[in-house]
């Protein structure tokens, strides 16, 4: 089965700096096949014959912090749970290529409640929007994501779930090298 792993927090303002090869190479020691990076922050394509993704995550994670003496928070979707997630954007603004990095795809390791979603809605400020899938959000920041109360560190403690973030250009592109 073909997997993404989406690492939280790595080469982010040299901070906990890991190199592509080096991250490659970590997860063909773990005997994982087709091994494939996209970018610096952390996106991973492998294969694996466990249908187990929480046993994946906390392999991959342990396997992390051995070499690199710290640790990454790891989340963890199949091809084809990022092609849903792909092709569920809910805003149609996401048809055109000049929002790839205005629509963002924040992953969640769980569901949120649904208290908690209610209050995070609130926190919305228009012209921006933002929907909540399931374990994703999806959020549309016309003004740029640097620009935007809604930072993946404001998401996470909002909701206390651990997150992390994705452009559209980067979903995606990691789902096109996935989902073949």
């Amino acid at each position: 089965m073909t997997y993404i792993s989406i690492l939280r927090g790595i080469n982010v303002s040299g901070q906990k700096k890991i190199n592509m090869v080096d991250l490659k190479n970590v997860y063909l020691s773990l005997g994982f096949d087709g091994v494939l990076t996209y970018i610096q922050s952390g996106n991973v394509i492998f294969q694996s014959s466990s249908a187990d993704k929480d046993y994946l995550k906390s392999t991959i994670e342990k396997a992390i912090e051995k070499k690199y003496k710290f640790y990454v928070p790891v989340i963890i979707r199949s091809a084809e749970e990022l092609k849903v997630i792909s092709n569920s954007c809910p805003y149609e603004e996401a048809k055109t290529e000049d929002n790839g990095t205005k629509i963002l795809v924040t992953f969640l390791q769980s569901s949120p409640p649904v208290e908690k979603q209610e209050i995070l809605k609130k926190q919305v400020t228009l012209p921006e929007k933002l929907t909540i899938q399931g374990s994703e959000i999806y959020l549309y920041c016309p003004n740029g994501y640097g620009k935007s109360a809604l930072s993946n560190t404001f998401l996470e403690n909002k909701l206390g779930i651990t997150a992390t973030t994705r452009n559209w250009k980067s979903v995606k592109k990691l789902c096109e090298l996935s989902c073949q």
